[in-house]
């Protein structure tokens, strides 16, 4: 097969682990790097990444003992992430030069595919909306909420970070569903994003002082279904409040990524473990990538549509520039974000 390019790059710039971080990461821990174009094989398409998502699951692969839902980044290898990409370069018989597509490059300006993590895109007026609410994040909130929390009119529903990528899609669906809905966000300045933009019944600050008593007060009903993405001390203040039968569907832990060996203290499981059985709670954790496929389309579909009727708002903080990417990181993990965090590498 001809080897078709609209490329004439002879390097590029990644960014790799450098070491593994303890705790939160800091600037040391990644090294940003120019090596060499990759030769494009038989078979094969060169990819130029446009946008990167920015996710919390970034920092799980970075340990030295992964969560055993996907493989660790290893020290000196690029750091994973989803991407929107041009096709550059193809010796691929499915792929043209110019394509827009999904797929899995990671930190670096240039990356080959094989063609089988390729998702194509066909040309999207706002293209990084593939990497937040019309992708992963919204997805992760579709199957979340409505296949394992399954809300019902006139139900309360609690999320965790409200305004982020995952959770201010979530509220929002929630809402379509007809149920109350009561965020948690830090800081005052998402706690009025999630009421004025994302049009949640309520709002609590788990910064405040009285945090559990003014959970308490907004989920006077008690709460049946809980979206958990955050652990810590919110899902210390959800457990008195879940009502008999509540669903807690379990996509993350944030709050605990940066933690060491756990500190001395109260051990929590009891009080976990009775909740869950005396209030015969469902709680289920997921990892969305076991919900490809036939699923996708779904979701895909019916987000499709309520963004374009105006009955989910889709929110982005872009960041310019690769270098900039462990930054982002940084301050996604410390919650400074609202929305989806994208970082621009490259236009076209």
């Amino acid at each position: 097969m001809q080897h078709t390019s609209l490329d004439t790059a002879v390097s590029h710039r990644r960014i790799v682990l450098a070491a593994r971080p303890k705790g939160r990461p800091v600037a040391s821990d990644f090294r940003l790097e120019t090596v060499p174009a990759p030769a494009v094989g038989e078979g094969q398409v060169l990819l130029r990444t446009l946008w990167l998502s920015i996710d919390p699951y970034m920092r799980n692969l970075m340990d030295e003992v992964g969560p055993g839902y996907a493989p660790r980044i290893e020290i000196g290898a690029p750091i994973v992430g989803g991407t929107v990409s041009r096709v550059a370069a193809s010796r691929h018989p499915g792929f043209q030069v110019g394509e827009l597509v999904l797929a899995q490059a990671g930190w670096q300006e240039l990356a080959l595919s094989d063609g089988t993590d390729l998702r194509r895109l066909g040309e999207m007026a706002h293209p990084s909306h593939a990497l937040g609410g019309l992708g992963m994040p919204g997805f992760t909130a579709h199957v979340g909420l409505l296949d394992i929390g399954q809300p019902t009119p006139g139900e309360t529903v609690v999320v965790a970070a409200a305004t982020g990528a995952v959770g201010s899609v979530v509220g929002q669906i929630a809402r379509l569903r007809g149920a109350r809905v009561v965020g948690v966000a830090g800081g005052a300045a998402k706690v009025r994003h999630a009421l004025e933009a994302l049009g949640l019944d309520a709002c609590v600050d788990r910064h405040d002082p009285q945090f559990a008593q003014r959970l308490a007060q907004a989920c006077p009903r008690g709460i049946d279904v809980y979206f958990e993405n955050v652990g810590g001390p919110v899902l210390d203040a959800v457990l008195p409040l879940l009502n008999v039968g509540a669903r807690v569907p379990l996509c993350g832990f944030v709050a605990h990524y940066n933690d060491g060996p756990a500190p001395a203290g109260p051990d929590l499981r009891p009080s976990l473990l009775a909740t869950v059985l005396q209030k015969r709670v469902r709680l289920q954790g997921f990892i969305i990538l076991d919900h490809d496929g036939q699923r996708f389309e779904t979701f895909q579909r019916e987000m499709a549509a309520w963004v374009q009727r105006g009955e989910v708002k889709l929110h982005e903080e872009v960041i310019d520039g690769l270098q900039h990417a462990p930054a982002a990181l940084q301050d996604l993990l410390d919650g400074r974000h609202i929305g989806k965090v994208v970082v621009r590498v490259g236009r076209g």
